[in-house]
């Protein structure tokens, strides 16, 4: 019997039954040719989704204008007879599996920055001058019905290359949001104005493409059901906007907010601070008011809360992005009952940063996401071999994991009573309940692996030499940095490691050495708490670690809980009730009743140096080699030991 019946049932758009309530939401491409097609790799990472279970994966970021639509260059062109082979084949990579492909149709709008600075004209429902200094064209009639079939084309394209269902993008900020947002269209004419008029550029493309596409081809649009945002419009406008939708297409998918602000960008992609489902109650209340089936998203990844929102009537499907990189197999395990197995996504942001800063995108907790065609076919299977595997945090589990999947005998050490490493002091943190889950996890599937564990066992040279490895990985960790500061050693102070584990030593005053990740998320976790919290940088901003994106929704948070940031102060002195800075305006007290340092971890590389020489191969993984973080320990562990026993 099904755990979640509700979840999946299967669900009829226009004439096409999807498998289930579960899709895959648009994400961006990360590989193409210079053309703007779809390669190998571009398959291979939209097919995980669709071999996971998935019943319609969309391919996001398709624009219908090459020219004028484009805000970067990571946009598939649909106006290019050229791609018909290649988006044929990424249409084919979806559909074989037994999931609906669909595409998302865009045009950025006064956003295609690309296509701006490529020299061609921007557009939008009004004229203005855009920070980057390029001129945007008011549209008239004739470029508004010359877009609305241009929407149409590219529909009628998407199905000839194979799709079976298409995605208009009306969210977010871009160009028919600009038409529906009372920020960015102040037009009088039948296209401004009311929520009606403001919403006519929206519903003459679903008519047109429905025209294009004929009655039994789903048409799906996203809109944001709130712009979330003071001088945007708010649900109820969301709701006059679906209502004037309805009728015009087949599924109305509602997310939240614009990625084009800033400050709400994290309301649209949900950051962890956020609770779980942040966004349904949108779709929810749309669904009131509308007959066209309703797509919720943002923040899902327990299947409960799913099985509730479709059971309950909020929603008639449940859109998942970034869950389905943690765990594209999330649809089928919890079919099959075996949640407990799900990688669940943490929200930690970096998907998006990678996929920002490099074009493609990575995932934490996945270490497959971003290598997608290099773990598609099976390697030659391995030599079996003995792996002595040091340390039991996020590198030592999933190398483990890993290595006996590859068919290698494995021994996990752990010096501690807990696998997990250094990242349970964080247990009790509300907003990383996900974190939590998935080194509970991924204990759990270092169990059903057959490692042998050895908890309460530190690998000393003695007994790495007693156990014989071929091989060892040394993924022994780190140590907090302990600060050469005058003071350092009073009781009242502690490193985030301490305070983590024991938050009731925390005084109502908290002086917090250090703006890195730990740092910030640590003030925030002690605010949420009540205490007043104080961080002192050296730098002359706070460090994100690489991840921008989580950098920016800690930064709205600090805000938000009132923690004062100090930048560009060096402590210079701990007393027994402040912490002496020192910048370039002099001297600063701050009092404090509890000092925490976060200023950065030591490697144990002597550790790790003493095990070099006691097995025919040794790798040395994660923060005794250098201290990153999750992304690259459990991407560094899964490659180095698939690659053992080679030979």
């Amino acid at each position: 019997m099904l755990k979640y019946p509700n979840l999946f049932s299967p669900i009829t758009l226009a004439g096409t039954v999807f498998r289930n309530r579960i899709f895959a939401s648009p994400t961006g491409v990360a590989y193409m040719t210079h053309d703007h097609f779809p390669v190998p790799e571009t398959n291979a990472y939209y097919e995980l989704k669709a071999i996971g279970g998935a019943a319609s994966v969309c391919v996001g970021d398709a624009v219908i204008d090459s020219k004028h639509a484009r805000f970067n260059n990571g946009h598939l062109a649909l106006d290019n007879p050229a791609g018909l082979p290649a988006m044929t084949r990424l249409s084919e990579a979806i559909t074989r599996h037994g999931a609906v492909a669909a595409i998302e149709l865009s045009h950025s709008g006064s956003h295609s920055h690309t296509s701006a600075r490529d020299g061609y004209q921007l557009y939008g429902p009004m004229a203005y001058m855009t920070e980057a200094g390029h001129q945007v064209e008011a549209m008239n009639d004739e470029k508004i019905y010359e877009v609305v079939q241009q929407f149409a084309d590219a529909a009628l394209w998407a199905k000839r290359c194979g799709f079976g269902m298409v995605t208009i993008h009306g969210g977010h900020g871009w160009l028919l949001t600009e038409f529906m947002s009372p920020i960015t269209n102040h037009r009088t004419d039948k296209w401004g104005g009311s929520p009606e008029n403001r919403s006519r550029f929206a519903v003459e493309v679903c008519k047109a493409v429905r025209k294009a596409v004929g009655p039994k081809f789903p048409i799906e649009m996203r809109i944001s059901g709130s712009e979330c945002n003071p001088n945007g419009y708010d649900l109820d406008v969301g709701i006059a906007i679906a209502k004037q939708l309805d009728g015009h297409l087949d599924l109305i998918h509602v997310s939240a907010g614009s990625h084009e602000v800033n400050e709400v960008f994290t309301v649209t992609h949900p950051d962890m601070f956020l609770p779980h489902g942040a966004n349904v109650q949108y779709a929810a209340e749309i669904k009131k008011h509308v007959k066209t089936p309703v797509a919720t998203v943002g923040a899902l990844v327990d299947p409960e809360l799913m099985e509730e929102i479709i059971a309950s009537g909020q929603a008639d499907v449940v859109q998942i992005a970034r869950g389905l990189l943690a765990d594209p197999d999330l649809p089928t395990k919890a079919r099959m009952g075996r949640v407990g197995e799900i990688n669940k996504c943490m929200r930690c942001l970096t998907c998006f940063s990678t996929h920002i800063s490099t074009n493609q995108f990575m995932c934490t907790v996945n270490p497959i996401i971003g290598h997608e065609i290099d773990t598609k076919w099976q390697i030659p299977q391995a030599y079996p071999k003995k792996v002595l595997i040091a340390g039991g945090g996020v590198g030592g589990m999933q190398a483990a994991i890993t290595a006996a999947e590859r068919g290698h005998e494995v021994t996990l050490c752990e010096k501690t009573d807990t696998l997990g490493g250094v990242l349970n002091c964080e247990h009790d943190v509300p907003f990383k309940k996900y974190l939590t889950e998935y080194l509970t996890r991924q204990a759990a599937m270092v169990e059903k692996a057959g490692v042998h564990i050895r908890l309460n066992t530190e690998v000393t040279p003695e007994f790495a030499k007693a156990q014989a490895p071929d091989a060892i990985i040394a993924a022994l960790g780190a140590r907090p940095l302990i600060p050469d500061i005058p003071g350092i050693d009073k009781a009242h102070v502690m490193s985030a490691q301490e305070i983590y584990y024991n938050v009731e030593k925390a005084g109502k005053r908290v002086a917090i050495l250090g703006g890195g990740l730990v740092g910030t998320e640590l003030a925030i976790y002690l605010a949420k708490l009540g205490h007043k919290v104080e961080i002192i940088e050296m730098a002359a901003q706070l460090d994100d670690g690489g991840n921008f994106l989580h950098g920016g929704a800690i930064k709205l948070e600090l805000d938000r809980l009132g923690v004062s940031v100090n930048l560009s102060l060096k402590a210079v002195k701990i007393t027994d009730d402040a912490v002496i800075g020192e910048g370039v305006t002099g001297e600063r007290i701050f009092k404090a009743d509890t000092v925490v340092y976060a200023v950065g971890q030591t490697p144990l590389r002597e550790e790790a140096e003493a095990l070099r020489a006691l097995a025919p191969e040794f790798h040395q993984i994660g923060d005794c080699l250098n201290p990153k973080n999750i992304l690259q320990a459990t991407q560094q562990a899964y490659h180095i030991a698939r690659d053992i026993g080679r030979f």
